[in-house]
């Protein structure tokens, strides 16, 4: 595997664009369009809130019904959330429109929304959007740099990532770009993400492999608790690379599975260390677990927890803090025989030794805790299983930008 350059025209035969339409924003590109020039097997994985935006309901009906896919239209500023049947009925035109300019089905196009819950969107800007767009597509990585740009709502910045793999003695390409910052939580966050991929794979081990790893990445971040009602993945697999398309778990299956994860853990990274306010990414690794399952657990509460995250930001080594956080989050294990760790590119300490304090410079741990990337590594002494969860420290500016985020 090789990591390249790019985002969602990485890939063979996809396009990409994007288009000021004046959504919410007036003074920057507002709607992103990804186009496959061929038909596509697709994927997806949504927000397992009950309140689920409309852009949700239609996307996930091209998922689990639809015969291929090919392209997808998306908007920042207005969710269309919370907006009712009038909500629907303006997805299914903007999938009209896309696919009149583009001349493929409308069943073929997704949609996806971001922003305020609540608000209809204009509808006669999103049309005029998808009209630019449909003719200024391109396959150039600038296209797709622009695109991810577009899609931003309270980010800092663009989230990209693309890797090559070999499948069937050919190079593969997959790419991919995202958003999120706020209300992101375990169980999908208000995150949108897009990947394109080359392979020729069958739709349901493409849905399979995404859904597995959603689940050790992008459900493995928290900036704030909150489970948005927007959050999409969606995969579209052109077959672009010419490989023997993929129909059992063989190991060209496997090669995909690990580019997989690389560019979807890449941009789960991101998005953790881009929550709204925050100084720095945050990562809670726990290992010797008796199980996968309480590994993830007890790393989520320690992630997720609002003390720990105040602490992080404080650049204050309390861990008593982090061992409240696993004690009440519903996994058993032994507190007499955790040893804790805090690292990052400035060196790593020994805070716990077998449940209790280590002798350890306090100075150090504040040089440690002031970098940009700051992990906690627990170790429960107990088994062989591990997981990584990824958070954000919780600072001032969280509270202000979500205080304002209508005005």
């Amino acid at each position: 595997m090789e990591k390249k350059t790019g985002g969602v025209t990485a890939a063979k035969g996809f396009m990409a664009a994007s288009a000021a339409a004046g959504i919410k924003y007036q003074d920057r590109t507002d709607m992103a369009m990804i186009y496959s020039k061929t038909p596509c097997a697709a994927a997806g994985t949504f927000t397992t809130n009950v309140v689920k935006a409309a852009p949700v309901v239609w996307d996930r009906e091209i998922v689990e019904n639809g015969a291929y896919a090919q392209a997808v239209v998306i908007n920042a500023g207005i969710a269309n959330a919370c907006t009712g049947e009038k909500g629907l009925a303006y997805c299914r035109q903007t999938a009209e429109m896309a696919a009149e300019a583009l001349h493929i089905s409308k069943e073929a196009v997704f949609v996806a929304s971001t922003g305020v819950i609540g608000q209809q969107l204009p509808i006669e800007r999103i049309v005029n959007g998808v009209e630019k767009m449909a003719e200024k597509l391109s396959e150039e990585e600038s296209a797709g740099h622009e695109a991810s740009l577009a899609i931003l709502t309270t980010d800092t910045h663009e989230k990209e990532a693309a890797v090559s793999f070999e499948a069937g003695g050919v190079t593969v390409t997959l790419g991919g770009m995202c958003k999120g910052s706020g209300m992101i939580h375990p169980d999908m966050c208000t995150m949108l993400s897009f990947l394109t991929t080359d392979l020729a794979i069958s739709k349901e081990l493409l849905l399979e492999a995404l859904r597995e790893d959603v689940e050790d990445t992008y459900n493995m971040v928290s900036v704030d608790g909150d489970t948005s009602t927007n959050d999409t993945v969606l995969l579209l697999a052109n077959g672009a690379a010419g490989n023997p398309e993929i129909t059992e778990k063989n190991a060209d299956y496997e090669a995909f599975k690990k580019a997989l994860n690389y560019v979807n853990a890449t941009l789960a990274k991101q998005i953790a260390g881009d929550g709204e306010g925050a100084t720095a990414l945050f990562e809670v690794r726990v290992k010797g677990a008796e199980s996968k399952k309480q590994a993830k657990i007890l790393s989520k509460s320690v992630v997720t927890s609002n003390l720990t995250k105040a602490a992080i930001y404080g650049h204050d080594a309390n861990w008593g803090r982090i061992l409240c956080a696993m004690g009440y989050s519903g996994a058993q294990f032994d507190p007499d025989q955790v040893d804790l760790f805090f690292e990052s590119a400035a060196g790593r300490i020994q805070i716990i030794e077998n449940g209790t304090a280590a002798d350890y410079s306090e100075e150090k741990a504040k040089q440690i805790l002031s970098e940009p990337e700051v992990a906690a590594v627990v170790d429960l002494k107990a088994g062989k299983y591990e997981a990584t969860a990824w958070g954000c420290d919780l600072t001032y500016d969280y509270v202000k930008i979500n205080a304002d985020y209508r005005s």
